[in-house]
């Protein structure tokens, strides 16, 4: 398998977003357009965000033992998804680690 350094990886996403957004920046003289009314705060009240955010996932072959298997599965619910969790969260506290030791760094 082929690696990718960060920059070019950093650069495909960018080149993929532009794509995305038709390649022109946000045009911030329409923030004021009186033909798009600002919407009141009553209107946001029940908002929920992030309620149709569905993150892009990979499908992979992983080898796993047995017992660890057994325990997903009794567990309810499917394993790959408590899989995913299990990863997310390990994934989450160190980002949060690095970030704490960055900061006591400074």
């Amino acid at each position: 398998m082929q690696s990718r350094s960060r920059a070019a990886v950093a650069s495909f996403a960018h080149s993929r977003l532009s794509r995305e957004s038709g390649g022109a920046p946000r045009d911030k003289s329409l923030d004021n357009d009186p033909d798009a009314p600002t919407l009141p705060p009553e209107f946001w009240e029940n908002a929920i965000i992030g309620k149709y955010y569905r993150p892009v996932k990979t499908a992979i072959s992983m080898r796993i033992d047995n017992n660890v298997l057994a325990w997903l599965k009794a567990k309810g619910n499917s394993y790959q998804t408590q899989i995913n969790n299990i990863l997310k969260e390990r994934m989450i506290a160190e980002r949060r680690e690095r970030l704490t030791a960055e900061r006591a760094r400074k």
